[in-house]
């Protein structure tokens, strides 16, 4: 399947080929009209589309589809102008492999290396919580993404993201030995599980929407009932579920950004530290990808600014190729569009 990909797109771009359907829905215009509102996607991104002719049902989520279109620029973000959209037919070649976007490391091997971290603790209380809480996860945990949009927003990207901060914490205790290094893995590892219970995802990690716990309450507070529930299982009490507790309704850092209450002590202020910088450089890392060497990106409104490529990128090559980085799971999660 030759065809370009999403982040290779650009302003006056023709487009055919096959992406896969990340959201769709029909919707009315200012003057009455119908038209399609879709989000479609390869390995390398996703972009927002519009199709106006009102007589065609959106596709459904996670669906295949080939269209054609031409990419055009509006509100200083790409935006494709689908003309014609069609299911695949029998002698289509399609790689599903490269539609899908998935973390860069097999979630059994991702979750392996956080149950190894916990083997190794020795705080026992931290390891019963944490062991409760991935039981209470179940298989959610081996495909749900980290968030609907923004950063983490692949099969398995909440394991992807949880990883990152652990193995952030790792590396940031050498430089501060004054820290409580179970304590903040333990927050690395339990600060976001709850987004299995937030929103609602299908095993290709694709987001419908948020589930009711979700917009009433949000992955916080949500959180911190399941780090009790968790610690009720394990018959843990003391000081450490309240810290633990602390840590994960702390971790965005402000109010502003959805914590009640700011990082109160400094393994709640470093795993905040941390949560961002990995939430960051993943975002960053997907537009770097979608953005020509030497120019700048669109506006990210997550970040509230553009993005410059910078040259000297290309002086020598990075030994991890971002254009292969799937190659190692992908028949793994080909059969789940071709099943």
């Amino acid at each position: 399947m030759q065809q370009l990909t999403v982040a290779s797109l650009a302003r006056d771009i023709k487009f055919e080929g096959f992406l896969l359907v990340r959201s769709a829905e029909q919707r009315t215009s200012s003057n009455g009209g119908k038209y399609l509102d879709m989000t479609l996607c390869d390995t390398t991104g996703d972009i927002n589309c519009k199709m106006w002719d009102g007589t065609v049902q959106p596709p459904k989520q996670g669906a295949v589809i080939k269209v054609r279109g031409t990419v055009q620029e509006y509100n200083g973000r790409l935006q494709m102008r689908i003309e014609r959209m069609r299911n695949p037919g029998p002698g289509d070649d399609v790689d599903a492999s490269q539609l899908m976007p998935c973390a860069p490391e097999p979630p059994e091997d991702m979750l392996n290396e956080i149950n190894r971290t916990i083997n190794r603790m020795k705080t026992p209380e931290l390891q019963a919580i944490l062991r409760e809480m991935i039981k209470m996860c179940g298989d959610k945990l081996m495909y749900y993404p980290a968030a609907q949009r923004v950063h983490h927003a692949e099969r398995s990207g909440l394991l992807h993201h949880t990883l990152g901060v652990l193995r952030g914490a790792e590396a940031v205790l050498p430089l501060y030995p004054f820290l409580d290094g179970d304590l903040l893995r333990a927050g690395a590892i339990a600060h976001d599980l709850s987004k299995t219970m937030e929103f609602l995802s299908d095993e290709a990690g694709n987001v419908s929407d948020y589930s009711a716990e979700g917009q009433l309450l949000g992955h916080l507070v949500h959180g911190v009932a399941q780090v009790k529930e968790a610690a009720r299982r394990a018959n843990v009490d003391g000081e450490y579920v309240l810290l633990l507790c602390h840590m994960v309704i702390s971790h965005h850092g402000m109010p502003e950004h959805g914590s009640p209450r700011p990082p109160m002590f400094p393994e709640a202020e470093m795993l905040h530290l941390l949560d961002d910088m990995d939430a960051k450089m993943n975002e960053m890392e997907g537009v770097m990808r979608r953005t020509p060497v030497g120019a700048f990106s669109e506006k990210i409104w997550s970040l509230d600014r553009r993005l410059y490529h910078p040259r000297t990128q290309v002086s020598e090559p990075d030994p991890f190729d971002n254009d292969n980085r799937y190659t190692e799971n992908k028949d793994a999660y080909a059969g789940l569009l071709n099943g």
